[in-house]
């Protein structure tokens, strides 16, 4: 862990990039800060202004400006101590205050609670980012400095704080274009959240260190040497080893050991101008052997980070894999520090005479971040918007061309459905067939980089309910997710009819004559469904009784006459009419005991799980797991609270997926690893291939999340198990 910076450090880092700073306002912070934190002390038993010292140090390094250096010496006062933000900006003016108060506000903002918390505390820290995107910079170096010091932690929170850096932190620095950031966060996660699994690769990584440094030394010797007899100058070669999440990842994408990772190694080549990085390219190409598919060309097509390198894969020496990338020294300020590297320092009037802004380049850096804006205005369903972005913002992309030669960037994994929809919304909603590359291709068909892809269109097609299966952008799933929930409602909507005049009919009474002297909607002024159609759908769905909206409009006189059959409720209090018994799942319905409760199969909630209740018609209530991705589709219309009884145990059933080496003795260590945790199996499907890998899915019973939790630990404690992930059903 590096060791904090004093005071002076940070001054003169600051000076170093910006020789205009106002230092004294930097040296004021610092003593207003030390002030209010007096006596308080951190989990590690350090004074607390060891902490915002090390987060104004780490946005020094991002070479951000005073008031940004000054927000991180201030961004705990407002939230820990008794400063005030009116005190904060009488001091250190409006622009100070402005970004401690983001700051203190997505302090606030607690990933551990509820999906639905979760996903609305997200949109508002996409609004604070668009705001001031420094708020997010000064947030990324406290979780930086967090993540370095959460060992003095409890477990349970250090589990809870990794993940939500893995899930969150680390892919918005990956946004902002920061490696060294993202990297960091990355590995400090991985340590927390699979401990066994980090200490064991770490442990590989260091009995090998001796061996990659001498051939860290050939490689770089060798292609310094050919460089050199081109009669190239003002290079620079240099290798380091991958970053241990990366191996990781590698290890359980790919289904292989530590010993046969070849490309651990990566090797990197700056220039002067982009000329020398193709240059540099063939020259390299000329001495090894490159891999066919591995060469990217990130400078003609940057990534939306503003991402430029030369990426190629070769057969070097001892027939090892050799990763190599090649840019100039200005792309490389730009990989490593991402958005920080394209902040300027302009002389402007105000409280200092100085303001730091954004250069034109890393304004286009923004892009992804008013894509954002634009979905959480459109997306009014917090979880849908999470969802929505889990994929455009985190995934990595891939680049097709249109026929006349435009290139849109969408997430790996895209299919030509995402494609129409990138192109305008009518042409994904009449999308009948694409042809990629100049052939027919299914709507599913998986893009990859460098396709031309060319969408047929038919007036008479409509959006399919199963393309949100294989759709990966959001603005495709927002738009089938509206058409199929306006298709519902106008069902819904015509049910709901129908039932309300054959009530209204009951007591001799036409519907059309209430509709034409706005009775109805008048009726219902006082509650929720302020027109028409919203009353109507909510008969329709069941959620209101064709009965209580007779009863509120018809006059008292004609709802006294005889009846000309029996009062009916409405559908939904007829499928609690129809369970005559306590509901025995250990679900509770929205304050209802007596409910027919059915758990989704595509999900398998357990107890523990967030969770939601979506109505069914005749069926009752299906409860499924709050991310879901099938109640994402669904109409919130029909979404029902539901939660967890606090008492007794109720056993569900779920699959568990488990890739492991295929050896002698694996299924029963795995079996053994259930019983311990108290866990039955129902049902063993074992597949082994031929790379030497075995696929096992199990289906048992768990009683709970924490049940869960413990069986996956054990499971990963097993020798020779790669992976393991609780599987979804189809």
């Amino acid at each position: 862990m590096p060791n904090t910076p004093r005071l002076n450090d940070i001054i003169d880092q600051v000076t170093s990039y910006h020789p205009e700073a106002d230092v004294d306002l930097i040296k004021k912070a610092y003593v207003y800060s030390a002030k209010v934190h007096a006596g308080q002390v951190r989990k590690t038993g350090e004074p607390y202004l060891i902490h915002p010292l090390a987060v104004a140090g780490i946005l020094a390094e991002l070479h951000l400006d005073e008031a940004s250096v000054c927000t991180g010496l201030l961004h705990d006062t407002v939230e820990d101590t008794l400063a005030t933000l009116a005190e904060i900006d009488d001091l250190f003016g409006g622009d100070i205050a402005h970004l401690v108060d983001g700051v203190t506000k997505l302090s606030q903002i607690q990933f551990q609670t509820s999906e639905e918390k979760l996903a609305e505390n997200f949109r508002k820290m996409v609004v604070a980012m668009a705001r001031d995107i420094r708020v997010l910079l000064v947030k990324l170096a406290d979780r930086l400095h967090n993540m370095r010091t959460l060992g003095a932690m409890k477990p349970d929170k250090q589990e809870r704080i990794a993940r939500e850096t893995m899930d969150i932190y680390a892919p918005l620095a990956n946004r902002l274009g920061i490696s060294w950031l993202k990297i960091e966060l990355e590995d400090l996660s991985f340590r927390y959240l699979r401990p066994d699994e980090y200490r064991d690769l770490a442990e590989k990584l260091g009995k090998t260190k001796r061996e990659r440094e001498k051939f860290i030394d050939d490689v770089s010797d060798m292609i310094t040497k050919a460089l050199e007899k081109s009669g190239m100058t003002g290079f620079e070669v240099s290798g380091r080893p991958k970053h241990l999440w990366s191996a990781h990842k590698k290890m359980v994408t790919k289904k292989i050991p530590f010993e046969e990772i070849h490309d651990l190694i990566a090797f990197r080549v700056l220039v002067e101008n982009v000329g020398q990085c193709y240059e540099t390219l063939g020259h390299i190409h000329a001495i090894w052997r490159p891999i066919p598919g591995r060469f990217k060309d990130y400078i003609a097509m940057p990534k939306p980070n503003g991402y430029q390198s030369l990426h190629t894969t070769v057969i070097g020496p001892k027939a090892e894999r050799i990763e190599i990338q090649i840019r100039t020294r200005e792309m490389h300020e730009v990989a490593e520090q991402g958005i920080a590297a394209h902040w300027a320092y302009k002389e402007q009037g105000g409280s200092n005479g100085k303001h730091a802004t954004l250069k034109g380049d890393g304004k286009q850096g923004f892009k992804w971040l008013r894509q954002l804006m634009d979905w959480q205005r459109e997306v009014k369903d917090p979880t849908e918007f999470l969802d929505s972005v889990k994929f455009d913002l985190f995934a990595d992309e891939v680049f097709v061309f249109t026929p006349n030669g435009d290139v849109l960037e969408l997430p790996r994994g895209a299919c030509p459905i995402d494609f129409a929809f990138a192109i305008h919304t009518d042409v994904g909603m009449t999308c009948s067939g694409a042809k990629v590359n100049g052939r027919m291709v299914p709507l599913r068909h998986v893009f990859q980089s460098g396709d031309t892809c060319e969408i047929i269109t038919n007036k008479n097609q409509k959006p399919n309910k199963n393309w949100l299966d294989f759709v990966k952008t959001s603005r495709a799933r927002t738009k089938i997710r509206a058409y199929i929930r306006g298709v519902e409602r106008e069902r819904s909507k015509q049910i709901g009819q129908q039932l309300v005049e054959k009530e209204f009919r009951r007591f001799g009474q036409s519907l059309q004559k209430y509709v034409k002297d706005n009775s109805i909607v008048q009726a219902f002024q006082d509650g929720k469904y302020k027109t028409l159609d919203e009353i109507l759908i909510a008969v329709g769905y069941g959620k209101l009784g064709a009965q209580a909206v007779a009863e509120r409009v018809l006059p008292e006189e004609v709802i006294k006459k005889p009846q000309q059959e029996p009062k009916r409720r409405s559908r939904l209090g007829q499928l609690i009419d129809r369970v005559a018994r306590r509901s025995s799942s250990g679900v509770q319905i929205a304050g209802i005991e007596d409910m027919l409760v059915h758990f989704a199969r595509c999900c398998a909630p357990v107890k523990g799980d967030p969770i939601v209740g979506f109505v069914t018609i005749g069926r009752g209530v299906t409860v499924h797991r709050h991310d879901c991705p099938k109640v994402l589709a669904l109409d919130p219309e029909r979404r029902i609270p539901v939660v967890w009884e606090s008492g007794g145990t109720f056993t569900r059933p779920i699959s568990i997926r488990v890739v492991t080496d295929d050896r002698e003795g694996m299924l029963a260590d795995l079996s053994s690893a259930f019983t311990r945790n108290g866990v039955s199996i129902s049902e063993a499907n074992c597949r082994a291939g031929n790379d030497g890998h075995a696929v096992n899915t199990f289906k048992c019973g768990i009683v709970d999340l924490d049940q869960l939790r413990k069986v996956v630990k054990t499971l990963e404690g097993v020798k020779g198990v790669h992976s393991v992930e609780r599987a979804r059903s189809a």
